[in-house]
């Protein structure tokens, strides 16, 4: 059967702190009004997630198009092996190497830490979990919290738990739409209220909540977070080059160049394209505006996409062309050479 590009079915995630904001995609998200949907997993191929990330249950997301709708991602990658993740490393337990999602924070997030690798290397149950969120749209005054504020010591962090100041002690950045944050494992973080973000990942929910804004419904991991918090501002300007490529109609933005993914903004103008040819899978989000992927060459293919949909290229695929119907703008992840 010949390969084509994969569209994927959200995995939507109900959170205390979430809202309604991918109704603005045109969305049909499930419940009413009052049920508040924090994330949308766009893809994902775990067997099993924490219970306080993922819920427990395992997250495979389904294809939504052609011969293999309905289909898992997971199955389709056992199937049909490098044909669609050509040379890479699949994740321990053999699942897709990435985990793609939307947070909608309505409200804050819990500071948060994913295990460090020391702490990872002890502790076989935890997973790294290193991250990036680009801002799709930002409140006036919205922030993340990114870092620990230069010169806290572990004994002021666990003083500022018990009284509830934690907040002070975390580096605060401006949360502005088109921006981009790297998140390594063992950077103390948190989603500011009246964000919505893509985030893309390494494929694990484990997380250790630190301090959850007065909420006493959720479960803490102050012990295990402390251990894994890096102390200090996240040092990720090597990772994040913001290094601008222009085309005929396109311009090309590196966001991110981690030993993990790499993650770049393209943003089209009217009918401009971008083309791709085979080699390791690529994963588009399109962030806002309307494309078509054409492939095949005696047979040309083609697949329209509109803001906030998930494809999958398969690294096999065809040479495959994007085109803008009107101004677009896109997230293309990948991996590193």
């Amino acid at each position: 059967m010949p390969l084509y590009p994969l569209l994927l079915e959200p995995i939507y995630k109900e959170k205390v702190w979430g809202g309604r904001a991918l109704e603005r995609f045109g969305r049909s998200l499930p419940g009413g009004p009052d049920t508040l949907i924090g994330e949308s997993w766009e893809l994902a191929d775990l067997d099993a997630t924490s219970h306080s990330g993922g819920g427990g249950e395992p997250a495979h997301s389904r294809i939504c198009n052609g011969p293999l709708a309905k289909r898992a991602l997971g199955e389709v990658v056992r199937d049909f092996g490098g044909l669609i993740c050509g040379g890479l490393s699949l994740w321990p337990g053999g699942g897709f190497p990435l985990l793609l999602k939307y947070l909608d924070a309505r409200g804050n997030l819990s500071v948060q830490v994913h295990p460090s690798p020391e702490y990872a290397a002890e502790h076989p149950d935890a997973h790294l979990k290193s991250e990036a969120w680009y801002v799709v749209e930002a409140e006036p005054g919205a922030v993340i919290y990114k870092g620990v504020i230069e010169g806290t010591t572990a004994e002021q962090f666990a003083a500022a738990i018990g009284d509830g100041t934690v907040a002070d002690l975390m580096i605060q950045v401006p949360a502005r739409a088109g921006e981009c944050h790297y998140l390594p494992s063992g950077t103390c973080h948190a989603l500011g209220a009246g964000v919505l973000v893509a985030e893309v990942q390494t494929p694990s929910d484990t997380t250790f909540r630190v301090f959850d804004w007065g909420r006493t419904d959720r479960e803490l991991h102050v012990e295990p977070a402390l251990e894994c918090i890096e102390f200090g501002p996240a040092l990720t300007d090597a990772f994040e080059p913001g290094s601008r490529l222009r085309g005929e109609g396109t311009t090309c933005r590196h966001l991110v160049r981690c030993e993990h993914f790499t993650m770049d903004e393209w943003t089209l103008r009217p009918a401009a394209r971008r083309s791709f040819t085979s080699g390791d899978p690529v994963v588009l989000m399109v962030i806002q505006g309307n494309v078509a992927l054409e492939w095949g060459s005696e047979d040309l293919r083609e697949l329209r996409l509109v803001g906030g949909q998930t494809v999958l290229l398969p690294a096999a695929l065809a040479p495959t062309d994007l085109v803008a119907d009107a101004d677009a703008t896109l997230l293309e992840v990948g991996f590193p050479s």
